[in-house]
C-alpha cells in the first residue's frame, strides 16, 4: 500500500463532507430567514435526497459502461458549484427549487463513485476505509463548529459565500485524485440481478431505507429545533460537532470492531441506538444531558451503521458492479429513505409537532431493525466471511 493516495483521498472527503457541515445545519436557517414555511424548507432540502435516487444510478451506469469514474467526479464538482451559484440571484421558491435541483443533481453523483474509487485503491485492505473516511467527519466538524461561531457575528446569508468556498475546495481536490487500477476479472462473476436476489442484500438495502428515513427530521429541522428552544447558533454548532466527534471515534475503531463482530451484529446495535436516540431528541430538548447523550449516539446511528453497510456493499458487489452497488446503496438509503423522512417531517412538524415528528423517526428505526433481523439471517447468508 506504499502508493495508496491517502492524503489526496482524505482531502477530498474533508471538503466533500465539509460542505455537508456548512450546508445542512445552517442553510435551513437561511431559508427560514427569507420567510419560507416549514413545508417549503422540507421540500427544498428533500431535493438533495431526490437527486440521490436519480443521479447516482445514472452516473454509476455511465461509469460502469464507459470507465469514466474520475471524469464524472471532476465534472460533478464544477457543475454543482455552478448550480449553487444560482442561490445568489433569487429568493423566490421557484428559483430556489431550480438552484437546489441543479446543485444536488451533480453533487450527489460524486460520492458513490468516490467510495468506489477509495475501495479500489484499498483493494484487499478494505478495513482501512474508516481511516480515510474519518477525514470527512473532521471536515464536517471544522465547518459546522467554525460557522456556528461566525454566524453569531455575521448575517445568516454569509452561508452562501462560505459554501461557495467549500465547493471550490471540492473541485481542487477532485482534480488531484488519481484513478485506481481496474479490479481483476475473477472478481466479476456475479451479475447485478443475482446479487439482488440474495436475501441478506435485500434485507440490508431495506433496512438502510428505514435508517435514512429515521434521520429525516434530524437533517432538516435539528438546527431550527434547537434555536426555537432558545439555544444559540454556536451551541447548534457544538451539538453537531459532538455527534460527529462520536462518529470519528467509531470510524477509528471500526477495524477492531469488524474483526471482533459481524457486520450484522454491528448494524443491529446501530439500529437499536437509533430507536433510542430520536425519542430522546423529541422529548428531551429541554435537558442538556439528554441532548448530549443523543448526539453521542450518532457514532452508532451513522458511524458504525455506515461503515458496516458500505463494507458489506463493497463485498457483495465486486468488480465492475461496485460503482452500481455503491450508487444503489446511496439511492435507496440516503436518497429514497432520506427523501421520505425529510418530506414527511415537513408535513408533521407543523401538525403533530416536533416531539412526535422525532418519535416517528424512532419508529422508522424500529421498522429497519425488525426488517434487518428478520431478513438477514446468518444461517442463510453464510459465505465464509465475517460479513454474515
Amino acid at each position: 500500500m506504499r502508493d495508496f493516495p491517502y492524503w489526496r483521498l482524505s482531502a477530498y472527503y474533508f471538503f466533500y463532507f465539509g460542505f455537508i457541515g456548512a450546508f445542512s445545519p445552517y442553510f435551513t436557517l437561511y431559508l427560514q430567514s427569507i420567510d419560507l414555511t416549514a413545508t417549503d424548507i422540507a421540500i427544498l432540502m428533500s431535493l438533495m435526497q431526490v437527486m440521490r435516487v436519480v443521479a447516482p444510478n445514472m452516473w454509476g451506469w455511465f461509469a460502469e459502461h464507459f470507465g469514466r469514474r474520475l471524469l464524472i467526479i471532476r465534472l460533478s464538482a464544477i457543475a454543482s458549484l455552478a448550480g449553487f451559484a444560482l442561490f445568489f440571484v433569487t429568493t423566490e421558491f421557484a428559483g430556489l427549487f431550480v438552484a437546489m435541483a441543479a446543485m444536488a443533481f451533480f453533487w450527489s453523483a460524486a460520492l458513490p463513485l468516490a467510495e468506489s474509487l477509495t475501495f479500489a485503491h484499498l483493494d484487499s485492505e478494505a478495513s482501512r476505509y474508516g481511516s480515510v473516511r474519518v477525514w470527512g467527519s473532521i471536515g464536517f466538524v471544522v465547518a459546522v463548529l467554525a460557522i456556528g461561531y461566525l454566524l453569531d457575528f455575521m448575517p445568516i446569508d454569509a452561508v452562501l459565500w462560505i459554501n461557495t468556498l467549500v465547493f471550490v475546495g471540492i473541485a481542487i481536490c477532485a482534480f488531484a485524485l488519481p484513478e485506481a487500477a481496474r479490479a481483476p476479472a475473477h472478481r466479476e462473476g456475479a451479475s447485478m440481478r443475482e446479487t439482488l436476489r440474495r436475501p441478506e442484500v435485500r434485507a440490508l438495502l431495506g433496512a438502510c431505507f428505514f435508517m435514512s428515513a429515521a434521520h429525516g427530521a434530524l437533517y432538516v429541522f435539528y438546527s431550527i429545533y434547537l434555536v426555537d428552544n432558545g439555544y444559540g447558533k454556536s451551541f447548534v454548532g457544538w451539538m453537531w460537532t459532538l455527534g460527529v466527534l462520536a462518529e470519528i471515534a467509531v470510524f477509528m475503531l471500526m477495524p477492531r470492531l469488524m474483526r471482533r463482530f459481524s457486520m450484522r451484529s454491528i448494524l443491529i446495535c446501530a439500529f437499536a441506538c437509533a430507536v433510542l436516540r430520536f425519542a430522546m431528541i423529541g422529548w428531551g430538548v429541554e435537558s442538556l444531558l439528554l441532548l448530549v447523550i443523543a448526539q453521542l449516539l450518532h457514532g452508532a446511528t451513522f458511524g458504525a451503521y455506515h461503515a458496516a453497510a458500505i463494507a458489506a456493499v463493497n463485498q457483495w458487489f465486486p468488480g465492475k458492479l461496485q460503482s452500481r452497488g455503491q450508487a444503489l446503496y446511496g439511492s435507496v438509503s440516503f436518497g429514497a429513505g432520506g427523501m421520505l423522512g425529510g418530506l414527511l417531517s415537513g408535513f408533521t412538524w407543523e401538525t403533530i409537532g416536533p416531539a412526535w415528528t422525532y418519535t416517528l423517526g424512532s419508529a422508522f428505526a424500529l421498522g429497519g431493525l425488525i426488517w434487518l433481523v428478520r431478513g438477514w439471517r446468518p444461517e442463510l447468508a453464510a459465505n465464509g466471511g465475517r460479513v454474515a
